[in-house]
């Protein structure tokens, strides 16, 4: 984030323990209170801070950080309860600099970048850092230079520089620690530091685990409080606060518990206080459901007494209101769920907290839960018990001002108890910060959500090809593919889903073999299979003598298996076994309906599955269709459970979803590859110097549009501009060398589809056909052509389209797909979001629908593979690199068996600011 940004709309931040800074430029009218910062610092702070005891030093670093704005020269504060605790500067210009860490300092050094190597090259800084005497080791110095590195990246400096006293422990750890690459040079009691600015995987890295430990810190209060208070806890039956209370109190709460109400002694038998303020011991949790409009003055009367997480179930608070609760709680350092929510809870045995509304209280296990939506946790909540699966914690988040799915994914992922999680987002506060996390948490538990808000109602009419397919919906289903998210279409879906995944393994592949005991629920089973992309392939002929072996006469051991309504129990139960140890199978789904033979034979036909010897490898699932309920887990003999549903639907939904998650986890995690010959520094300035004429963005003209694309390597096919009837024919002339023949566009600010305006004439030949065809469009175009783009006559190929949208909340989104004429049509294409691994490069190619054309399908020759990775990663590093890039649009990109070559271009900018993503900041 900028400094002018920072100005605007100042951020706060979380330290090690869970507490709350506020960072910011550092302005001409903190003189005096950095003068005091600097005054209050120990001898031995100020020693290791300016390698002197001169306190003449401490008033001209106050001098420099508050001098009027100087090119090369930043300075940020961090504060906690209205005092500095922390400066931080770099400075490009060579002014004595110096910095003291978690507990030192060091003396900023000269500016040259040196490289990691030693070899000097790009720009560089000398960094300064201060923190206050008594909030050592907390991580302000850590925080301050983290947010110093993104201001650093953004203004083009490649590397800090400071000097250290060899004895200065602190902020050489402090360095070290950073996850950036780092060489240190001794020089007699001093030490030179070289900290590259690269941001790379392990920087990231290392920022990810600062932010989880913070984070998880300051959700301590929220969701293992030892002192909950209930401010608003009516006498009313039916009242929110008192059934909040209610749960408190009933679901058997370990810590201490209040009321706050002015007008009784109790309430329900839990003592009450006129005040937050009057009470006996400062709650860490402090539960508001009053009226709107007292919310602000209560939630500053918490922050003021030193309550540290707020749960605001109160709904209507009107803007003004809203943003006093916010700033109360971004003051006073409290973490806030809501407001506008159903509250939070927690199962363990030794917390016992349920700070929530709901009918029933949840039951204790091992999902974690977070809504948006009250209505839909308490259908979660129902759900879950019922299917005794049970919750870890919960939390409705309503409407998310603070706490975030985010956060409890990094909760779940350290609190030693969850092993599913479960989330219903309508909205993403950070969605590529999110998309990290989620990678991260997923490796390790399922992270189930529902896909809500699909439709793309409010969608805009699009300007070019890659907008018009770049919906909200695609958007939403990139980041799930990437992060390894499954995403399921309802309610009901993902409590089918998770009955699955934490009852059976995941199956290895899509192939699965359906048994029934009568042959329609078989046939029924197998068409879902079908419809949800399993698999159902044939027995070998092994595999086929057993299965006879084992079954009574008159059954079919096709796939699907029909027993036929003789079938024991304890021959499902042989059948059953053998196909989960058949090579080429990967899951068994059973479908059963109830037969008077069963009924008269005392079979119990799902004790069959409930009774199979373990441990087993394959997923085994019942399909009951007389089943009352969409999905139950079945307790097996071996401790376990056997999901069964009541439609073959769900169960191969919920089957598809655990071969999807399989497959995600079996894949490498992949890497962002660093494409070659990349001119980032020039592309830039192209873009300033666009944006510099035409304040307000717009569509590229073809000239900059090549330049732009020339910066990233992105190959285009031979081109000319001409203004002019002859010099269009000159221009032809040239590009004939290539094959003999032309094309001629037209071109004017703002043309997009030219196809569609007939503003294309192809297939020119001679002097004469350029004469004509220029005439042409400069009569059907007249006032609005401004030249026209001549190419030579592309060979025959596969027409592709390439492009980047900029979305407002998700950030770039990558493209690819079938192009030409028909792309919206045909609507084939598939999206991730920047920065893409190689991976994500590899299923951008292979998702499409025309994915076979390109791999060489039924014997045909694969078109250039490696030229389509390499153009997907350019567009993927040309919208990391340009927050400015509102629109790529690439279509058609020819395909062949030796190239790819871009036929037309478009790219849109908007005077956009750059904001670090990856930048450690609350909400």
């Amino acid at each position: 984030m900028t400094d002018d940004l920072l100005e605007r709309h100042p951020v706060h931040a979380l330290l090690a323990d869970g507490t709350t800074v506020r960072i910011r430029p550092a302005l001409p009218g903190d003189h005096d209170r950095l003068r005091e910062f600097y005054e209050a610092m120990s001898p031995e702070n100020l020693r290791l801070r300016f390698f002197s005891l001169a306190r003449r030093s401490a008033g001209l670093a106050a001098d420099r950080a508050c001098a009027p704005a100087q090119p090369g020269y930043r300075a940020l504060v961090a504060e906690a309860d209205g005092r500095v605790v922390g400066l931080a500067e770099y400075d490009t210009g060579g002014n004595d600099g110096g910095a003291t860490g978690e507990g030192g300092a060091a003396k900023g050094g000269d500016a040259m970048a040196e490289g990691a190597d030693g070899s000097t090259g790009g720009r560089g800084a000398e960094i300064s850092i201060a923190v206050a005497d008594g909030l050592h080791h907390r991580g302000v110095g850590t925080l301050l230079v983290e947010h110093l590195v993104s201001a650093a990246r953004s203004e083009g400096v490649a590397t800090f520089t400071a000097d250290a006293l060899s004895e200065n422990h602190a902020v050489l750890r402090l360095f070290a620690d950073l996850g950036l690459r780092m060489t240190r040079r001794f020089e007699g009691p001093e030490v030179r530091c070289v900290i590259r600015l690269d941001q790379d995987n392990a920087y990231l890295a290392a920022v990810e685990a600062r932010g989880r430990a913070a984070d998880v810190a300051s959700l301590l209060p929220l969701l293992r409080p030892d002192v909950v208070a209930v401010v608003g806890a009516g006498r009313t039956p039916g009242s929110v606060g008192r059934a909040v209370l209610n749960h408190l109190r009933t679901g058997g709460f370990t810590g201490r518990l209040f009321a706050v109400n002015p007008g009784v002694d109790s309430v329900l038998r839990v003592p009450s206080y006129p005040s937050v303020a009057a009470l006996p011991m400062t709650p860490d949790l402090a539960v508001v459901a009053v009226p709107a409009a007292v919310v602000p003055a209560v939630a500053e009367e918490c922050g003021v007494s030193g309550v540290r997480a707020l749960v605001v179930v109160t709904a209507g608070l009107d803007h003004i209101q809203a943003q006093a609760l916010l700033t109360a709680c971004r003051t006073h350092g409290m973490r806030l769920v809501g407001p506008n929510c159903l509250g939070v809870s927690n199962t363990d045995p030794d917390l016992d907290l349920d700070a929530t509304f709901a009918a029933e209280h949840p039951r204790p296990g091992t999902a974690g839960v977070a809504v948006q939506s009250g209505g839909v946790g308490i259908a979660l909540l129902d759900g879950l018990s019922r299917l005794g699966i049970g919750v870890s914690s919960f939390a409705s988040l309503g409407d998310k001002f603070d706490v975030s799915g985010n956060d409890m994914l990094q909760w779940w992922e350290s609190d030693g108890r969850t092993d599913l999680a479960l989330l219903h987002l309508e909205s993403f506060g950070n969605p590529r910060a999110f998309s990290r996390t989620a990678r991260r948490v997923t490796r390790r538990i399922p992270v189930l959500t529902v896909d809500a808000g699909r439709t793309d109602a409010g969608r805009k009419a699009a300007a070019s090809h890659t907008a018009a397919a770049a919906t909200r919906t695609m958007t939403r289903q990139a980041l799930f593919a990437q992060a390894g998210i499954t995403a399921t279409r309802s309610v009901g879906e993902l409590l089918e889903t998770a009955a699955l995944f934490q009852s059976q393994p995941l199956p290895e592949g899509l192939r699965v073999a359906v048994v029934t005991n009568a042959g329609g629920a078989g046939v029924l089973t197998a068409d879902a299979c079908a419809e949800a992309g399993l698999v159902l392939p044939p027995f070998t002929p092994a595999a086929i003598d057993e299965l006879l072996a084992v079954l009574p006469d008159g059954a079919a051991v096709d796939n699907p298996v029909d027993a036929t309504a003789a079938v024991s129990e304890e021959e499902l139960t042989e059948c059953v076994d053998r196909l989960t140890r058949c090579p080429g199978i990967d899951a068994v789904i059973v479908a059963l309906v109830p037969t008077a033979v069963a009924a008269a034979t005392g079979d119990d036909l799902i004790r069959a599955l409930t009774t199979l010897p373990g441990p087993r490898a394959r997923p085994v699932i019942a399909v009951r269709l007389a089943q009352d309920g969409s999905v139950r887990l079945i307790p097996a003999a071996d401790g376990g459970t056997v999901p069964s549903y009541a439609e073959p639907q769900a169960a191969a939904r919920a089957l598809a979803h655990a071969a999807r998650r399989s497959a995600w986890l079996a894949r490498p995690e992949g890497t962002v590859p660093d494409p070659d010959g990349i001119e980032s520094h020039r592309a830039r300035t192209v873009v300033e110097d666009y944006l510099t004429a035409h304040p307000d963005g717009g569509w590229l003209d073809p000239r900059t549009c090549a330049e732009l694309l020339a910066c990233y390597g992105v190959p285009q096919i031979p081109w000319a501009w001409a203004e002019t009837e002859d010099n269009a024919v000159l221009a032809a002339d040239r590009l004939r060398g290539f094959d003999g023949r032309v094309v001629m566009k037209a071109h004017w600010p703002g043309l997009l589809h030219k196809t569609q305006q007939r503003a294309v004439h192809l297939d020119l030949r001679g002097d004469a056909q350029i004469r004509a065809a220029f005439r042409d469009l400069e009569t059907r175009f007249a006032g609005l052509m401004t030249g026209v783009v001549l190419q030579p006559l592309a060979d025959r190929g596969t027409e592709l389209l390439a492009g980047v949208v900029q979305d407002e909340v998700f950030g770039p989104l990558v493209l690819f797909g079938l192009g030409g004429t028909a792309t919206e049509v045909l609507a084939d294409q598939a999206a991730r979001l920047a920065p893409l691994t190689d991976r994500d490069v590899h299923e951008l190619i292979t998702t499409p629908r025309c994915a076979p054309l390109l791999l060489g399908a039924n014997g045909s020759t694969p078109v250039d593979l490696e030229g389509l990775e390499q153009l997907l990663l350019r567009l993927s590093r040309m919208a990391a690199d340009l927050p400015q890039l509102a629109e790529a649009d690439l279509n058609p990109v020819l395909a062949t068996a030796d190239r790819v070559t871009v036929l037309d271009a478009r790219v849109r900018l908007l005077p956009r600011r750059s904001q670090d993503p990856y930048l450690r900041r609350l909400r």
